[in-house]
C-alpha cells in the first residue's frame, strides 16, 4: 500500500530542493552571461564564454585530466569496494561493525582533514607520492571508495546466502558460484556504487588541493586558481560542463538502476 506525503512535508521537500538546486543555476547563468566579469544576474545571455572554455587549453586539459582519473578512481573503487562490502556482510567477528564505520569513515571527515593527512602522510613517510598523480589517485580512491561499499551493501543486505550455498553444494566453484549468483544479484548496486565514485571522484576538491601537481591540475583545482587571479565567467562556463557531465552521471544511474527499488530492498 502506497503511503501518502502530507501536504505540508511536500511543500517542505519542494522547497529544501529548490534551494538547493539555486547554486546551480547560479552557476549556468553565470556562465552564459554576456559580461566581462562573474556577475548575478548576468547582464545577458550568450555562449561568448562557452566558447572561450572550449577554446582555452587550460580549461579542457584539466577537463580530460579529471575525466581520465575519475575513470581510473572508478575502476579501483569498484574492485576495492566490492571486495570490502562482501567481506563485511559475509564475516561474522566481534569488531566486524568497528572496521565497517573504519572503511566508511572517509565520508564522516570532512575533506579537508583527509586531504591534509594524506598529505602530511606522504611527507612523513617519504614514499615521494606528494604531489604527485599518483598520490592524487590514491587520495581520491580512499575517499569514494566508501559510496561502493554502502551501494554494494545495500544488494547484499537482501541477498539470500543459501543461493550460493546451493550452488556450491552442487559442485560449483567460489568463483563460478560468485559469477553466476551472487553477482547477478548485486550487480546494480555494483553499477550504482562506481558511477557514485566517477561523480565523487570529478567533483573532489579539498583532497585535490593538497596533492595535485602543479602540471596535473583537476577542473575543481583549476577554476579555483583561475578565480584567485582574475573573475571572468569563462570559470563559471567549465562549471557547466562539470554539471552537465554529473547530470548524465546520475541519468545513466537512474536508467541502469532503480535505485528506490535498491532503497525499499534495503529498508525492507
Amino acid at each position: 500500500m502506497e503511503r501518502k506525503i502530507p501536504l505540508p512535508m511536500l511543500v517542505l521537500a519542494i522547497l529544501g530542493f529548490c534551494y538547493l538546486l539555486f547554486p546551480i543555476l547560479v552557476v549556468v547563468l553565470a556562465g552564459l552571461t554576456t559580461g566581462e566579469f562573474l556577475t548575478f544576474p548576468p547582464k545577458g545571455l550568450s555562449l561568448r564564454w562557452v566558447i572561450s572554455f572550449l577554446n582555452s587549453e587550460k580549461y579542457l586539459s584539466a577537463f580530460f585530466f579529471s575525466f581520465k582519473l575519475a575513470l581510473m578512481t572508478m575502476v579501483v573503487s569498484t574492485i576495492l569496494g566490492t571486495a570490502a562490502a562482501l567481506f563485511l556482510a559475509r564475516s561474522r567477528f566481534v569488531g566486524r561493525a568497528a572496521l565497517r564505520a573504519f572503511f566508511l569513515s572517509p565520508v564522516v571527515l570532512p575533506g579537508v582533514v583527509v586531504g591534509f593527512a594524506l598529505y602530511a602522510f606522504f611527507i612523513a613517510s617519504g614514499m615521494g607520492i606528494s604531489r604527485t598523480i599518483w598520490g592524487l589517485w590514491i587520495g581520491h580512491i580512499l575517499y569514494s571508495t566508501p559510496y561502493v561499499i554502502g551501494t554494494v551493501g545495500a544488494s547484499l543486505a537482501t541477498f539470500d546466502v543459501s543461493l550460493e550455498e546451493a550452488a556450491r553444494s552442487l559442485g560449483a566453484s567460489p568463483m563460478r558460484a560468485f559469477r553466476k549468483i551472487t553477482f547477478p544479484n548485486i550487480a546494480q548496486g555494483i553499477q550504482a556504487g562506481s558511477i557514485f565514485a566517477f561523480i565523487v571522484s570529478f567533483g573532489q576538491f579539498e583532497v585535490s588541493l593538497f596533492l595535485s601537481a602543479p602540471n596535473s591540475e583537476p577542473l575543481p583545482i583549476a577554476m579555483y586558481n583561475s578565480l584567485r587571479y582574475k573573475f571572468e565567467p569563462d570559470a563559471a562556463a567549465a562549471g557547466i560542463f562539470a554539471i552537465t557531465l554529473v547530470i548524465a552521471s546520475v541519468l545513466l544511474t537512474n536508467r541502469l538502476v532503480n535505485i528506490r527499488r535498491l532503497l525499499e530492498r534495503q529498508d525492507g
